[in-house]
């Protein structure tokens, strides 16, 4: 049977590896972005379906579910780091700011399109949302959201699991290739987070990819209420 497979932030990086790899399996694939052009082109290349989407604003959430009749897995992609806090805005101010954004874009935006979407799943169904090594380590704000999204996935987990649905956050560690640093990744920089791990190389999409392939596999139906952590052994806290 073909599944419906719903990827937030399919554009690029993890999220496109998401949906490519679900596409391979020949998976009928929706990406979604907050920008027409990059879904266009992305969708073409991928040969998937393509909707463009902000997941932090409810009518277009909405709009979006209202697409389905039946999901079967959904990856709430979406996120990342949020543009600077213009220079004028008073300190306070900016603060909120940034910790609005980061809540936004890497928390609400899951939280939103999984309401949207849960009642379309049925037994076999799968809540996949990307976290971050940064939940547990100098995250910050964005940090903090990313702990949110697993706190809150942990409860979707209890909700969905009567009805067969697992829930499950996949905390990636440090990813290259992707737009995430935002063009301020520096070789020391790369070089410092490599040497972190055990495996002493970058993370990969197709890593992420992979694991959110398998918690979507029948062989992953008692895994769930899970942070499964994606990073060479680089995980501790500090």
């Amino acid at each position: 049977m073909t599944r419906t497979v719903l990827v937030t932030g399919g554009t690029s990086g993890i999220g496109r590896a998401v949906a490519a790899r679900f596409a391979a399996d020949r998976a009928e694939v929706y990406i979604t972005g907050r920008h027409a052009d990059t879904v266009e082109q992305a969708a073409k290349e991928l040969g998937v379906h393509g909707v463009t989407c902000d997941a932090t604003d409810p009518g277009q959430v909405a709009a979006l579910a209202a697409r389905f009749g039946a999901l079967d897995v959904l990856v709430n992609a979406a996120g990342g780091l949020p543009g600077p806090t213009p220079d004028d805005v008073p300190p306070l101010e900016g603060v909120l700011a940034q910790w609005r954004a980061n809540l936004a874009q890497n928390l609400l935006g899951a939280v939103l399109t999984t309401a949207s979407v849960q009642d379309k799943l049925g037994p076999g169904g799968t809540v996949l949302s990307i976290g971050s090594i940064g939940a547990e380590r100098r995250g910050g704000s964005y940090g903090a959201a990313k702990a949110a999204l697993a706190a809150w996935s942990a409860s979707l987990s209890g909700e969905l699991g009567p009805r067969g649905i697992t829930a499950n956050v996949i905390s990636a560690g440090y990813i290259a290739g992707t737009n995430f640093f935002q063009g301020r990744m520096t070789d020391e920089r790369h070089a410092s987070l490599v040497g972190e791990t055990h495996d002493k190389r970058p993370g990969t999409v197709d890593d992420i990819a992979e694991t959110a392939y398998f918690l979507a596999s029948p062989g992953a139906r008692h895994i769930t209420g899970q942070t499964i952590h994606v990073n060479g052994g680089a995980f501790t806290t500090r």
